[in-house]
């Protein structure tokens, strides 16, 4: 039996774990999760923390866009690696992952919550992604993907991250290497195929989803 993923296809979070997934060509069933029934009592009574994407494989319970590639680079660890076997290389690429994360998608996740009249730090979380869009537009100098020379874990953080960043707070058109970045990561196969499952319901986005920009 297939492991069996709980999304909704317009989450980042979710577009990063379906990366993975479409990356090492693993095949895996979805669950819609958008309110309806049975899902969404299935998916409460399985994770009552209610936060998605969440793995089901058998009876083991992933939770975690980046527990759940690690999970599939611990089961499928010669196909198509997104984290490399050396220690150091490895740490670098798990220390980026983190950076997307904690420094791309929360601040612009709080730009969305003040969107939609909840609390939120708008002018930190402005002021947290242009230090990260300054740093990140310095690292991707006469670099190809976030850490080493493959397409990894951090990569799979990095190209819904920096989608979603673009739409709620734009990239200065400055930031040549970031924008360059931001172009392949978008291209990539395994991630564009996530994003093309995503446009049905790009309607959700507070902002609206602004043209040419994906």
């Amino acid at each position: 039996m297939s492991p069996v993923l709980y999304l909704h296809p317009f989450s980042s979070y979710c577009h990063k774990a379906k990366t993975a997934f479409y990356e090492k060509g693993i095949e895996f069933e979805t669950r819609m999760l958008d309110g309806s029934e049975p899902v969404a009592s299935e998916f409460a009574e399985l994770w009552p923390i209610g936060k998605f994407p969440v793995l089901a494989d058998d009876e083991l319970l992933v939770f975690e866009a980046t527990g759940i590639i690690e999970y599939l680079e611990a089961r499928y660890p010669d196909i198509a690696p997104l984290v490399p076997k050396e220690p150091v290389a490895a740490a670098e690429v798990r220390m980026w992952d983190r950076f997307f994360d904690n420094y791309v998608s929360t601040p612009q996740q709080q730009l969305i919550y003040k969107a939609l009249g909840r609390a939120a730090d708008e002018a930190g979380a402005k002021t947290l992604l242009d230090t990260a869009y300054a740093v990140l537009d310095d690292r991707m100098k006469g670099r190809i993907w976030a850490s080493g020379e493959a397409f990894s874990l951090a990569d799979c953080a990095a190209a819904p991250a920096l989608l979603y960043a673009d739409w709620t707070y734009a990239i200065p058109e400055k930031y040549t290497h970031l924008w360059a970045y931001r172009a392949r990561l978008l291209a990539r196969p395994s991630y564009a195929r996530a994003l093309d499952e995503a446009r049905p319901y790009r309607h959700l986005f507070p902002l609206g989803a602004p043209e040419g920009r994906d």
